[in-house]
C-alpha cells in the first residue's frame, strides 16, 4: 500500500501570536502518539525563498502508512477535537493529499 502525505497549509489571522501558534502545533504534534497509521508529522513556519507563500504563514506534513490510515484518521475524534481547536485562529486553510506512487 501507497504512504499518503497530508499537507496543510495555513494563514492565521493577523493577531495570533507566536505562543498560540506552536501551542496549536503542540496539539498536532501529539496525534501520532494518539492515532494509529501516521508514521510522521512535521510543522514549522514558511521557509521558502521563492516567493510563492500566497500568504500562508505556517505549513504541515503528516505522512500516513496507507490511504486507509488517512481515512480512518480523518473522523477520528482526536484530529476533530485538534481541528476544532486551530480553525478559529486561521483566515485560510488548504489541504493537499499525495499518495506515493
Amino acid at each position: 500500500m501507497p504512504a499518503v502525505q497530508h499537507m496543510v497549509l495555513v494563514k492565521f489571522k493577523p493577531d495570533v501570536s507566536s505562543q498560540k501558534i506552536a501551542e496549536l502545533f503542540g496539539q498536532l504534534a501529539e496525534l501520532p502518539r494518539l492515532i494509529s497509521g501516521i508514521k510522521h508529522f512535521a510543522w514549522g513556519p514558511n521557509a521558502s525563498p521563492e516567493g510563492f507563500g500566497q500568504g500562508y504563514t505556517h505549513g504541515f506534513l503528516m505522512t500516513f502508512e496507507s490511504r486507509a490510515a488517512r481515512d480512518a484518521y480523518l473522523p477520528h475524534p482526536e484530529h476533530e477535537r485538534v481541528k476544532a481547536a486551530i480553525i478559529p485562529w486561521l483566515d485560510a486553510v488548504v489541504v493537499f493529499d499525495v499518495e506515493e506512487k
